[in-house]
């Protein structure tokens, strides 16, 4: 009998959401995330040390910027030796209202990979779905180098995505569901919310009609999950990046996971098509409390966790 994980690969890609590519061997992902604070987290492990050491010892004298690149590429590589598919690698979260630095940057980890005998095809440029980070996204782009926009909470911002003809979006669920939930107070009912009724899953669901009814091409990676009935209401959505906490739980519950997204009926459902110059875009963001708050949170807390790292990697 196959497992919950072996069935919700029937219809949907499974990505690992980890920098510990340790944990990938058991769960078989086809691709794999990382940002700074799993990488953050990694780096703390002893099983990590002599990597880390080999990336300070040969980036000595390198300012602080490009030696993270370089340890956040080293991480990548060796995922990409594990799993069949892509890498996501994030560009530092301080640039999120910078087009041009997140543009340079960009390229900067795209030219890393290829330094380290990488099929940069294969490699992800991970940028916040800010405006600017939404324009970089669309030049890296048009000079062939995919990307995934992540710390995505509104429609708006997968509308801009869309127009970018970036590669990937990750729509973030479980930070959508916290805010609600944080909002209710008391008045939360965690079983009404459940499943096809969280405001998180209802988010992504939203948006994968959208594109399906208008054959946009941007993948959709549902992400940022807080249990297994959030995974499993997605079921059929192009990919989900899961941690290996909840990969665990999938792989050892013997339960169905059925498809739920599909593209013919997104394609049957009414839909108008919606499209937002940066002024627009921007004050549709705003009218989303949820959205605005998340995003700049979410950009905070990267941010905080980049530091972290670099502080890390100093003190070595």
């Amino acid at each position: 009998m196959s497992n919950q994980l072996q069935a919700l690969k029937q219809s949907t890609t499974v990505v690992a959401d980890t920098g510990d590519f340790h944990q990938l061997q058991a769960f078989q992902p086809q691709d794999a995330t990382t940002n700074p604070s799993l990488i953050l987290k990694a780096v703390q492990k002893p099983e990590y040390a002599s990597l880390v050491d080999e990336v300070m010892a040969k980036t000595q004298g390198l300012p602080i910027d490009e030696r993270m690149d370089q340890l956040i590429v080293c991480f990548g590589t060796e995922i990409l030796k594990i799993i069949p598919g892509r890498v996501s690698t994030e560009v530092d979260a301080r640039l999120s209202f910078d087009t041009n630095a997140t543009l340079t940057r960009g390229e900067r980890i795209v030219e890393l990979y290829r330094a380290a005998g990488v099929d940069t095809s294969r490699v992800l440029i991970k940028v916040a779905a800010t405006w600017e980070g939404i324009q970089a996204a669309r030049l890296l782009e048009q000079r062939g180098i995919p990307t995934n926009l992540t710390l995505l909470f509104s429609f708006a911002q997968a509308v801009a995505c869309a127009d970018a003809k970036v590669q990937l979006i990750s729509p973030f669920v479980g930070r959508i569901y916290d805010w609600y939930k944080k909002q209710a107070g008391s008045q939360w009912d965690e079983a009404a919310k459940a499943g096809v009724n969280d405001p998180g899953v209802q988010s992504v669901r939203g948006i994968y009609e959208y594109y399906k009814h208008f054959g946009i091409k941007t993948e959709i990676m549902g992400a940022s999950f807080r249990n297994v009935g959030q995974i499993v209401a997605l079921a059929g959505c192009d990919l989900l990046t899961i941690s290996p906490d909840l990969l665990q739980q999938l792989a050892d519950s013997q339960a169905p996971a059925p498809q739920l997204l599909d593209v013919e009926a997104a394609k049957a459902k009414t839909h108008t098509f919606v499209q937002y110059d940066e002024a627009q875009f921007r004050f549709a963001l705003n009218e989303d409390a949820m959205a605005t708050e998340k995003l700049a949170e979410g950009i905070r807390a990267f941010a905080a966790d980049a530091v972290k790292l670099e502080a890390i990697l100093q003190a070595r």
